[in-house]
């Protein structure tokens, strides 16, 4: 199963309100908000014909019927939906949605069957096979994608990915750290395509820093056999400032391994990424203290809770990225005319903000995430530096 469903169940918090420029406008809920007006038409644009019986339609692509984890948290994921629409003031936006059933056949399908029924923008899928094929349909008629995938080599030029990225951890959480002194870092990364990943990015961050990295071994992705990984960075800790376990599933269970071969915990800065948000991590007290980026933690509880208020249940954590996407697009229709979802709208350098901080949409398809750094503690994560409230002003 891909990492977008393990990251299910991670709590973190959503609300949402668009962003540019200007002045606030209150443009629906109090959750979400907007800093700039319509977007001019640019020179030759097209127009937009009026949507069908008043209603702008939005194609919504989930894996509804998909066994498992996937299926459900599709349908956390079309609640969400629904709820950004009720909470929205207005919305004048009708929902196709579209069951892929987690496959990339179906998803084609749906795309296809969405864009014949007049949407205008798709939003979804959720994994990235099916965000490939159904990017594929919707680049034929124009019409972009906002997606859930984590994996950015479906992202390109109007297929939008609004998920959180693995690369914007590291550059946080690194960031943070060279600021705080740290310049040579250890790292224990998984050996799956998510710990390939991170180790492209983290390689990257560091040395954009200027700093170094003395140790670098990967560990079977099950956890076994992580004696002798653990035991060579261990080694190396003595010329570490900061040591990179990027992974939940292993991190106490490194920390510990470290702490028993002689590396002082109290000297070396364990750093993590959001994936840290598991209670796990909190209970482990090898970790206490460690860094990892992730955003506030707020604003998914104030989602949380009304979604629990609506649904009587808790909502997966990618719920929070279907209800921004949804509520995004809204806004857009309310604020910018015909123009709500052409490429310069949707890639406003200023970005928007919202459940979990500001994002912004790259021409590429990937996305840029304001991110706080959290400390490790028994009774959760603390927040040290706050997220940023606008683009270029993260520490």
């Amino acid at each position: 199963m891909e990492r977008e469903v393990r990251g299910c169940t991670r709590r973190w918090c959503v609300a949402l309100a668009v962003m540019a420029a200007a002045s606030l406008a209150a443009c629906a809920s109090n959750d979400f908000q907007r800093t700039t007006g319509p977007a001019a038409p640019g020179p030759g644009a097209t127009e937009l014909p009026p949507p069908a019986n008043g209603q702008v339609r939005v194609g919504l692509i989930l894996p509804l019927s998909a066994a498992g984890n996937a299926g459900v948290a599709a349908q956390s994921m079309k609640n969400a939906a629904d709820m950004a629409l009720a909470e929205f003031k207005n919305p004048n936006i009708q929902l196709l949605v579209k069951d892929d059933g987690g496959t990339p056949q179906a998803a084609q399908l749906g795309a296809q069957q969405a864009v014949d029924e007049g949407a205008e923008i798709i939003v979804g899928p959720l994994f990235a096979q099916s965000v490939a094929a159904a990017g594929q349909v919707a680049r034929s008629r124009n019409i972009p994608v906002i997606a859930f995938s984590t994996d950015t080599t479906v992202a390109s030029p109007g297929v939008y990915l609004l998920s959180f990225l693995p690369e914007a951890d590291v550059r946080r959480i690194v960031d943070y750290a060279v600021s705080r002194g740290k310049r040579s870092f250890a790292a224990l990364l998984p050996d799956n395509a998510y710990g390939g990943v991170i180790e492209a990015a983290f390689q990257q961050e560091v040395a954009r820093h200027g700093a170094r990295v003395v140790a670098l071994e990967r560990y079977p992705s099950n956890g076994a056999s992580l004696a002798d990984p653990v035991r060579r960075v261990a080694q190396a800790a003595s010329r570490a400032d900061a040591i990179f376990i990027p992974d939940n599933a292993a991190a106490a269970q490194i920390a510990k391994s470290l702490a028993s071969s002689g590396v002082n915990l109290k000297r070396v800065q364990l750093l993590g990424t959001g994936l840290w948000d598991d209670p796990r991590v909190f209970a482990a007290p090898e970790l206490d203290n460690a860094w990892f980026a992730a955003p506030d933690p707020s604003g998914f509880r104030s989602f949380a809770g009304r979604y629990r208020a609506r649904y009587g249940q808790d909502p997966v954590r990618t719920a929070a990225l279907a209800y921004d996407a949804v509520a995004l697009v809204a806004a857009l229709v309310k604020t910018h005319g015909q123009q709500r979802f052409t490429e310069q709208v949707l890639t406003n350098p200023s970005g928007f903000s919202g459940i979990d901080g500001i994002f912004r949409f790259r021409a590429n398809g990937t996305n840029d995430r304001g991110l706080a750094v959290l400390r490790v503690t028994p009774n959760g994560a603390q927040v040290i530096s706050p997220a940023p409230r606008a683009f270029g002003s993260a520490t």
